[in-house]
């Protein structure tokens, strides 16, 4: 089974047909990437050939399947403090304010439930629904209040009990990032395994168009999307999933129960100011269900959602139909 999801956003066939922009595609994070810049440069290319060593160093701090990652040997280390790197503290703010935002729906804090449920590989390992993942106990998903820190001397002390896991904000914050170093060289889109960041319009002053894959229908759009500076993100239960013991369970936990999210949402779309907000957005409205996430999402502007139930109905804010795709 290819990397990436089925359902997953990505630069649609518009871009690629009316314009000679560069792109550069690479595997990081365990899923396929894609950059593109909209620039005729004769340095183009060279630049986007550094992005994948930006991932590359990223991956090697926050990567929880590499053992000799920081985070790894973060986890390694309860009770003491750890001076960590900026780039691993910067995850860490950032993962603690969407604890704070989410109401504790979306929390890196995770990682015990995840093993209990069954992930406890890369996915690649895993062999989706091949392999049958062990039971493990279900206890409760601690709260980052519990960990001590200082901004002095950019420490971090883990109590007994409790491990990181950055998978739900890793991917969102490094295409910001990558977007961020990429748009001083011309207009400017990174695709992590669809969470997608843009840098503004195009250079024709055009929203890049971007494909929302059909998860009822795989390989087809369910529509399309035309994006100016914004990041859009889609959390979904349909392809990281696994069988333990002959209940299928899939890699969304919801804190409240230390168990996948019990949800009648297949797969939530969100589009948010940055590509971060919208993915930690989509996990908020998977988890919460459909009523309540949609109810979420209007509360909190400037964020638009679609989703799709498991029925296979499509339910969409009102604002996110601003961002349909018309052709000029």
């Amino acid at each position: 089974m290819p990397p990436g999801h089925p359902h997953q956003l990505r630069l649609a066939e518009p871009a690629a047909r009316t314009l000679n922009m560069e792109q550069i595609e690479f595997k990081a994070m365990g899923c396929k990437m894609l950059a593109a810049l909209d620039s005729h440069s004769t340095k183009t290319r060279q630049r986007l050939e550094r992005v994948p060593e930006w991932f590359e160093e990223w991956e090697q701090c926050l990567s929880r399947f590499r053992d000799d990652s920081e985070l790894s040997n973060l986890n390694r280390s309860p009770g003491a403090p750890r001076r960590v790197s900026k780039i691993l503290w910067d995850v860490f703010q950032a993962s603690r304010q969407a604890e704070r935002a989410s109401d504790g729906l979306v929390t890196p804090a995770v990682l015990d439930a995840l093993v209990s449920a069954g992930y406890d590989r890369s996915f690649d390992a895993l062999e989706i629904g091949l392999i049958s993942a062990s039971v493990g106990p279900v206890r409760p998903v601690p709260s980052l209040t519990l960990v001590e820190e200082d901004d002095v001397n950019r420490s971090i002390q883990l109590p007994e009990g409790l491990h990181l896991d950055f998978g739900g904000v890793a991917k969102g914050w490094a295409a910001d990032q990558a977007v961020r170093r990429l748009e001083v060289y011309g207009p400017a889109l990174v695709d992590a395994s669809g969470d997608i960041a843009v840098s503004g319009p195009m250079a024709d002053n055009r929203p890049w168009p971007v494909g929302l894959q059909n998860p009822m229908r795989p390989g087809e759009d369910l529509c399309l999307l035309g994006l100016n500076r914004s990041g859009v993100a889609t959390s979904g239960k349909d392809y990281h999933r696994w069988n333990q013991e002959g209940s299928w369970k899939h890699h969304i936990i919801d804190p409240r129960t230390g168990l996948p999210a019990d949800t009648n949402v297949l797969t939530a779309t969100v589009i948010a100011p940055t590509v971060l907000e919208a993915e930690i957005a989509a996990k908020v409205v998977l988890i919460s269900g459909s009523r309540a996430g949609l109810a979420w999402i209007e509360a909190h502007p400037p964020l638009a959602g679609l989703l799709v139930q498991e029925d296979g109905q499509m339910v969409y804010t009102k604002g996110f139909e601003n961002y349909f795709w018309r052709d000029a």
